[in-house]
């Protein structure tokens, strides 16, 4: 090879190697498929560097906290190793609730349902939110059932003051008087009958304690220290036997006349106040 043609291909790779590097090189997005060129997560890549270095960082984050499912044949072991995972206490006696100082949730309740959440894997807050809610339904269910007994003991009042009339204190009193001393004061007030009423303001059962009562009118258990009385049947009674055709009630010359004709008045007084 002779000096001018050496010089020429030394002029030629000279020449092709200015060439080459006065092309642009291929960016990282021509390298991508053109089909995923327009996903938002790769635009933030400039170069390749960059992008296996956010791809090797995300495979070891992948499966880091990941909690396997049970399938069906899955033991108890392993679900209570996903519950625990998930943060369920590590025994029953880590639920804690709060809940309002008049909550009618007592502490053996909160114990056995302490028990059954961790054995179903509830999670605190849901344990919590669980006792919330029964104790909102404690409290409407009370106060339906206090304005159901309130109720209830307002129409047996109502019912048995027409009855009983000017007795009706004594009566109320007396029928109290035996069915707290057979029965019991707690068993009158806590026993709860279809209607909603306490037994102890049932007007069926006060009256037939004040029927009793009045056959045992000399029992010192029944009277306690209320005075005798009558009721409106008792008035009408006395009226009607006072008041018969004959009596002395009707004849201006009787010698009792006057007291019948005051009796008969201060009946019918008696009558009114009920």
């Amino acid at each position: 090879m002779d000096q001018t043609t050496a010089e020429t291909q030394s002029d030629t790779l000279a020449t092709a190697d200015v060439s080459d590097q006065s092309q642009p090189q291929d960016s990282f997005q021509n390298l991508i498929p053109e089909e995923y060129r327009e996903e938002k997560s790769l635009q933030n890549f400039s170069n390749m560097n960059d992008f296996v270095k956010s791809y090797l960082h995300s495979q070891k984050l992948v499966g880091a906290d990941k909690i396997p499912i049970p399938n069906k044949l899955a033991t108890d072991d392993d679900w209570n190793a996903v519950y625990e995972r998930l943060g369920r206490p590590q025994n029953p006696d880590g639920y804690t609730y709060d809940l309002p100082q008049e909550s009618k949730i007592d502490e053996n309740t909160l114990k056995a349902f302490s028990e059954e959440a961790h054995r179903l894997g509830l999670l605190p807050q849901q344990a919590q939110g669980i006792m919330n809610y029964y104790n909102t339904l404690a409290e409407q269910s009370d106060k339906s059932f206090s304005m159901r007994d309130e109720t209830a003991k307002a129409e047996a009042e109502l019912e048995l003051r027409k009855e009983f009339g000017p007795a009706y204190d004594v009566k109320i009193a007396q029928a109290r008087n035996l069915a707290t001393s057979t029965l019991g004061a707690d068993f009158l007030r806590n026993t709860i009958l279809e209607d909603g009423s306490t037994l102890g303001n049932n007007p069926q059962i006060v009256r037939a304690f004040a029927e009793l009562a009045s056959k045992m009118s000399e029992d010192a258990m029944v009277q306690g220290d209320v005075s005798s009385s009558m009721t409106i049947k008792e008035i009408d009674n006395e009226i009607d036997t006072l008041t018969q055709p004959g009596s002395a009630y009707w004849d201006k010359n009787h010698i009792n006349h006057k007291k019948a004709v005051d009796e008969v008045q201060r009946l019918y007084e008696l009558k009114n106040q009920s």
